[in-house]
């Protein structure tokens, strides 16, 4: 389905590098791919470690890409979408097009750009690695076909989820979004605990990150619920216990639910922000 479609990128930083090497490892021709960066610097990369079209503003064959993945800050959406509208067919309709920009509801994409096929995405950077998780929304009406080209450019870097609407999207940011600081938040805490019970900083880093890759497989792999996995390797009055107890003491399952809540408060209000008149 990729191989035949052509692909416009607006921007060319982290998440785009990686959408874009996965979208050619999956046999969509780098010639096929046309990206718009200001900066010379990253045209010059993406250039040379990827073959695409790397241009400083969008051009008439840009805006006839099949495909247009909006790869832009949240804060520069609408300027981005107002250099983007006028080269777009009559309604957006020629296109599909896809914002990974945090925050910025379908409404307002629609609203700028016109046309309904429209999809929000929240990839996370784990996607670098090809091991990305991502959420997708689509506009009301979008077709089956658009939703599977939706589906195969996510994939390309690993997994999706489709939810419905922006609610749900504020979600998934919440969640996998912003999960990977989470990840790295928590064995920044292991790393720091393993010199102070007397490892070196390069074992405890080593302990922590194959520690969360093995339990996140099995996790993944076992039909179970986590809890019980947990429970597993909890013996009561062993070293998990005394570890989960003084968890618990300290409320810190309730302290990373209220950080989630306010992760996607914040993406309601960069909505609101964002998408104002």
């Amino acid at each position: 389905m990729l191989d035949s479609l052509t692909f416009g990128f607006l921007g060319g930083g982290n998440m785009a590098s990686a959408l874009i090497g996965g979208l050619v490892a999956r046999g969509v021709p780098a010639g096929a791919i046309r990206v718009i960066d200001p900066s010379a610097n990253a045209r010059q990369r993406l250039t040379q470690t990827l073959g695409v079209h790397a241009l400083a503003a969008p051009d008439a064959a840009f805006g006839a890409s099949d495909v247009i993945v909006l790869a832009v800050k949240p804060q520069q959406f609408r300027d981005a979408a107002a250099q983007l509208s006028p080269l777009l067919p009559k309604a957006g309709a020629g296109n599909l097009i896809i914002s990974v920009a945090a925050g910025i509801r379908l409404q307002d994409m629609q609203r700028w750009l016109g046309g309904t096929r429209l999809v929000r995405a929240m990839p996370n950077t784990p996607a670098l690695a090809g091991m990305g998780m991502t959420g997708l929304a689509a506009a009301p009406g979008l077709s089956e076909r658009d939703r599977a080209i939706a589906t195969a450019v996510a994939e390309a870097v690993g997994k999706c989820v489709w939810v419905d609407g922006d609610d749900q999207i504020d979600a998934v940011t919440a969640l996998s979004g912003s999960g990977p600081a989470y990840v790295f938040y928590f064995i920044e805490a292991m790393e720091r605990a393993a010199t102070e019970l007397g490892l070196s900083a390069e074992q405890g880093r080593t302990l922590a990150v194959e520690t969360f890759r093995g339990a996140a497989a099995l996790a993944g792999e076992s039909p179970e619920p986590v809890s019980t996995l947990r429970e597993r390797v909890t013996s009561k009055g062993g070293t998990t216990h005394a570890a989960l107890v003084s968890m618990e003491a300290d409320k810190v399952k309730d302290a990373f639910v209220r950080a989630m809540h306010a992760a996607a408060a914040r993406g309601k209000e960069m909505g609101a922000e964002f998408g104002k008149d």
